[in-house]
Protein backbone atom coordinates (compact mmCIF):
# COMPACT_ATOMS: atom_id res chain seq x y z
CA UNK A 1 0.00 0.00 0.00
CA UNK A 2 1.19 3.59 -1.11
CA UNK A 3 1.84 5.69 1.54
CA UNK A 4 -0.69 8.62 1.16
CA UNK A 5 0.78 11.86 3.42
CA UNK A 6 -2.18 13.54 5.46
CA UNK A 7 -4.13 16.07 4.07
CA UNK A 8 -3.82 19.93 5.25
CA UNK A 9 -6.08 22.54 5.25
CA UNK A 10 -5.53 25.65 7.47
CA UNK A 11 -8.13 28.52 8.64
CA UNK A 12 -6.90 32.01 9.90
CA UNK A 13 -9.47 34.66 11.84
CA UNK A 14 -7.06 37.36 10.61
CA UNK A 15 -9.19 39.62 12.71
CA UNK A 16 -8.69 37.23 15.75
CA UNK A 17 -5.54 36.63 15.60
CA UNK A 18 -4.55 40.51 14.49
CA UNK A 19 -5.49 40.78 18.29
CA UNK A 20 -4.08 38.07 19.89
CA UNK A 21 -0.62 39.26 18.33
CA UNK A 22 -1.17 42.72 19.86
CA UNK A 23 -1.48 41.24 22.97
CA UNK A 24 1.43 38.92 22.79
CA UNK A 25 3.46 42.05 21.35
CA UNK A 26 4.57 40.42 18.59
CA UNK A 27 3.16 39.54 14.91
CA UNK A 28 3.72 36.05 13.09
CA UNK A 29 4.47 35.39 9.47
CA UNK A 30 2.22 33.86 6.99
CA UNK A 31 5.17 32.63 5.06
CA UNK A 32 6.53 30.96 8.29
CA UNK A 33 2.93 29.55 9.29
CA UNK A 34 2.82 27.89 6.03
CA UNK A 35 6.66 26.70 6.62
CA UNK A 36 5.58 25.51 10.36
CA UNK A 37 2.75 23.71 9.28
CA UNK A 38 2.52 22.45 5.87
CA UNK A 39 6.76 21.20 5.24
CA UNK A 40 7.02 17.86 6.55
CA UNK A 41 6.68 14.90 3.86
CA UNK A 42 3.59 13.25 5.80
CA UNK A 43 1.69 16.62 5.31
CA UNK A 44 0.10 17.61 1.81
CA UNK A 45 -1.32 21.06 2.05
CA UNK A 46 -4.35 21.31 0.24
CA UNK A 47 -5.36 24.93 1.64
CA UNK A 48 -4.64 27.58 3.01
CA UNK A 49 -7.41 30.64 4.18
CA UNK A 50 -6.88 33.68 5.53
CA UNK A 51 -10.13 35.85 6.88
CA UNK A 52 -10.42 39.45 7.63
CA UNK A 53 -11.99 42.70 7.78
CA UNK A 54 -11.78 45.80 5.34
CA UNK A 55 -11.97 49.43 6.37
CA UNK A 56 -12.78 49.96 2.59
CA UNK A 57 -12.26 47.78 -0.93
CA UNK A 58 -8.36 48.80 -0.84
CA UNK A 59 -7.75 48.37 2.44
CA UNK A 60 -4.36 45.90 3.38
CA UNK A 61 -4.48 45.71 -0.58
CA UNK A 62 -0.76 44.79 -0.52
CA UNK A 63 -0.55 42.42 2.33
CA UNK A 64 -3.62 40.36 0.96
CA UNK A 65 -1.90 40.26 -2.45
CA UNK A 66 0.80 39.17 -0.54
CA UNK A 67 -1.16 36.23 0.99
CA UNK A 68 -2.41 35.40 -2.68
CA UNK A 69 0.78 34.62 -3.87
CA UNK A 70 2.05 32.78 -0.98
CA UNK A 71 -1.11 30.35 -1.40
CA UNK A 72 -3.37 31.80 0.64
CA UNK A 73 -7.34 31.88 -0.54
CA UNK A 74 -8.42 35.38 1.43
CA UNK A 75 -11.46 36.16 2.49
CA UNK A 76 -13.01 39.36 3.16
CA UNK A 77 -15.50 41.41 4.46
CA UNK A 78 -16.63 44.78 5.25
CA UNK A 79 -16.37 46.29 8.72
CA UNK A 80 -19.27 47.50 10.25
CA UNK A 81 -19.43 50.48 12.65
CA UNK A 82 -21.18 50.09 16.15
CA UNK A 83 -21.74 52.63 18.53
CA UNK A 84 -21.94 51.87 22.37
CA UNK A 85 -23.09 54.25 24.20
CA UNK A 86 -22.79 52.37 27.31
CA UNK A 87 -19.08 52.86 26.63
CA UNK A 88 -19.14 56.60 26.50
CA UNK A 89 -20.57 56.90 22.82
CA UNK A 90 -17.67 55.40 21.49
CA UNK A 91 -17.66 53.42 18.33
CA UNK A 92 -16.21 50.39 17.25
CA UNK A 93 -15.70 48.36 13.42
CA UNK A 94 -16.28 44.74 13.43
CA UNK A 95 -16.34 42.00 10.48
CA UNK A 96 -17.55 38.80 11.96
CA UNK A 97 -16.28 36.35 9.50
CA UNK A 98 -16.76 32.85 11.42
CA UNK A 99 -19.78 32.09 8.96
CA UNK A 100 -17.65 32.15 6.16
CA UNK A 101 -14.77 30.40 8.04
CA UNK A 102 -17.23 27.66 8.66
CA UNK A 103 -19.01 27.55 5.48
CA UNK A 104 -15.23 26.60 4.00
CA UNK A 105 -14.85 24.59 6.10
CA UNK A 106 -17.63 22.27 5.45
CA UNK A 107 -17.90 22.85 1.87
CA UNK A 108 -14.26 21.39 1.71
CA UNK A 109 -14.20 18.44 4.04
CA UNK A 110 -13.78 15.74 2.30
CA UNK A 111 -10.38 17.29 0.86
CA UNK A 112 -8.34 17.29 4.34
CA UNK A 113 -7.63 14.99 6.62
CA UNK A 114 -6.70 17.75 9.41
CA UNK A 115 -7.12 21.16 9.65
CA UNK A 116 -5.01 23.82 11.79
CA UNK A 117 -7.55 26.80 12.82
CA UNK A 118 -6.10 30.06 14.15
CA UNK A 119 -8.64 31.74 16.39
CA UNK A 120 -9.18 31.54 19.72
CA UNK A 121 -13.27 32.68 19.23
CA UNK A 122 -15.64 29.74 20.96
CA UNK A 123 -18.68 30.27 18.27
CA UNK A 124 -16.74 27.47 17.00
CA UNK A 125 -17.10 24.65 19.33
CA UNK A 126 -20.42 23.34 17.59
CA UNK A 127 -18.59 23.31 13.93
CA UNK A 128 -14.84 21.69 15.66
CA UNK A 129 -17.29 18.93 17.56
CA UNK A 130 -19.05 18.31 14.38
CA UNK A 131 -15.42 17.94 12.50
CA UNK A 132 -14.25 15.48 14.57
CA UNK A 133 -17.15 13.33 14.16
CA UNK A 134 -16.06 13.34 11.03
CA UNK A 135 -12.53 11.81 12.13
CA UNK A 136 -11.21 15.21 11.07
CA UNK A 137 -8.61 15.94 13.40
CA UNK A 138 -8.34 19.49 14.84
CA UNK A 139 -5.21 21.46 15.83
CA UNK A 140 -6.54 25.00 17.40
CA UNK A 141 -3.74 28.11 17.53
CA UNK A 142 -4.62 31.08 19.97
CA UNK A 143 -2.43 32.55 22.78
CA UNK A 144 -3.63 32.17 26.70
CA UNK A 145 -6.20 34.96 27.35
CA UNK A 146 -7.67 34.69 23.79
CA UNK A 147 -8.92 31.14 23.53
CA UNK A 148 -12.44 30.57 25.12
CA UNK A 149 -12.28 27.15 26.80
CA UNK A 150 -15.18 25.65 25.13
CA UNK A 151 -12.71 25.70 21.89
CA UNK A 152 -9.95 24.44 23.60
CA UNK A 153 -11.81 21.76 25.19
CA UNK A 154 -13.25 20.63 21.88
CA UNK A 155 -10.54 20.52 20.21
CA UNK A 156 -7.38 17.46 20.03
CA UNK A 157 -4.83 20.09 20.07
CA UNK A 158 -4.18 23.46 21.25
CA UNK A 159 -0.90 25.48 20.15
CA UNK A 160 -0.46 28.54 21.96
CA UNK A 161 0.88 31.23 19.43
CA UNK A 162 4.32 31.54 21.89
CA UNK A 163 4.90 28.18 22.01
CA UNK A 164 5.67 28.46 18.46
CA UNK A 165 6.92 32.16 18.45
CA UNK A 166 10.44 30.69 17.44
CA UNK A 167 8.96 28.76 14.14
CA UNK A 168 6.62 32.02 13.33
CA UNK A 169 7.72 35.23 14.19
CA UNK A 170 7.98 37.85 11.62
CA UNK A 171 10.87 38.93 10.87
CA UNK A 172 12.74 42.12 9.64
CA UNK A 173 14.50 39.80 6.85
CA UNK A 174 12.08 37.92 5.27
CA UNK A 175 12.62 34.55 5.29
CA UNK A 176 13.23 32.00 2.25
CA UNK A 177 11.06 29.02 1.32
CA UNK A 178 12.47 25.50 2.90
CA UNK A 179 10.34 24.80 -0.21
CA UNK A 180 7.09 26.01 -1.11
CA UNK A 181 4.20 24.45 0.11
CA UNK A 182 2.05 22.66 -2.93
CA UNK A 183 -1.33 23.77 -2.88
CA UNK A 184 -3.18 20.23 -4.34
CA UNK A 185 -5.79 20.71 -6.69
CA UNK A 186 -9.24 20.10 -5.52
Amino acid sequence: MAFRPSRLAIFIDGNNMFYAQQKNGWFFDPRRVLNYFANRPEIELVNAYWYTGLKDPQDQRGFRDALVSLGYTVRTKMLKEFHDESNGNRYFQRANLDIEIVIDMFNTVEQYDEIVLFSGDGDFERAIELLRAKKTHITVVSTDGMIARELRNATDRYIDLNDIRSFIEKTERPEPFVSAPVIAPA
